[in-house]
């Protein structure tokens, strides 16, 4: 797993939001958003696609759990009544690449803690997202973005 660490600028997103327990119900979420970017001409290689979790689900029954399968659009594509949009705020970030399986992103969460802690850092109250830039998403790989403050 790379970890490294990066200035994300805000995003101007377009997203489906899917409700629900987290599972495969978020690939039908992405697929749905797939689909409408490319009716739109919106997939390209420089395409950024993410996936934003934004409930705790320790904390927040599985019902009420809301996934947003997102699109990075630029500030003058013109959004329609079919998709939902918003703004992700930027800053600094713990950036993991890693390979999009269970097991590969538990290891993940059991490695960014002490890394956060050995540098110093410690997680931002933002959304904690999953990046696919390019043709990674049809790779099985993705990014796992960690808002982060110093200490």
């Amino acid at each position: 797993m790379n970890i490294n660490i990066e200035t994300l600028p805000n995003y101007r997103i377009a997203y489906v939001r899917q409700v629900g327990p987290y599972g495969p119900a978020n690939i039908q979420a992405m697929e749905k958003l797939k689909k409408w970017a490319k009716e739109k001409n919106l997939l390209t290689e420089s395409t950024i696609l993410l996936g934003i979790p934004q409930d705790n689900p320790e904390t927040t029954l599985p019902e009420n759990c809301r996934y947003d399968a997102c699109i990075v659009i630029s500030n003058d594509f013109q959004i329609d009544d079919s998709i939902c949009e918003s703004e992700l705020s930027g800053g600094k970030y713990v950036i993991c690449e890693l390979k999009h399986t269970a097991e590969e992103i538990q290891k993940a969460w059991t490695e960014i803690f002490p890394y956060l802690q050995n540098n110093g850092y410690q997680i931002d109250n933002k959304a904690i997202f999953e990046r696919y830039i390019g043709d990674m998403i049809f790779n099985d790989y993705c990014e796992i973005c960690i808002p982060i403050q110093p200490v």
